[in-house]
């Protein structure tokens, strides 16, 4: 068993406001969680409107199988979301 750990750090230039900030982030928390099937969780920068970091978890068999839903999280939030201003941290666990 492989766990894939993924932190994306973002800057909101669009947002102004912790609410904003709020809506966007349970929007984009519940369109991935049921899209991949992985758990997420704003992870730092509860108070600051203009900085996100989402932390997001799953499990597999395979490594190539988590790299690809990765991959397709930052192009969804790049494609749907228009947030092309993040970076990503990728690490993998191997449990045996």
């Amino acid at each position: 068993m492989i766990i894939g750990v993924m932190k994306i750090d973002i800057l909101l230039r669009d947002i102004h406001s912790l609410k904003q900030k709020r809506k966007t982030i349970k929007s984009i928390k519940q369109r991935l969680s049921h899209k991949f099937n992985i758990s997420i969780i704003e992870s730092n920068y509860q108070d600051i409107w203009q900085n996100l970091e989402l932390s997001i978890a799953m499990l597999s068999n395979e490594k190539l199988f988590i790299e690809k839903v990765f991959n397709e999280i930052e192009d969804m939030l790049y494609s749907d979301y228009g947030l092309n201003d993040f970076r990503t941290n990728r690490d993998y666990i191997h449990e045996s």
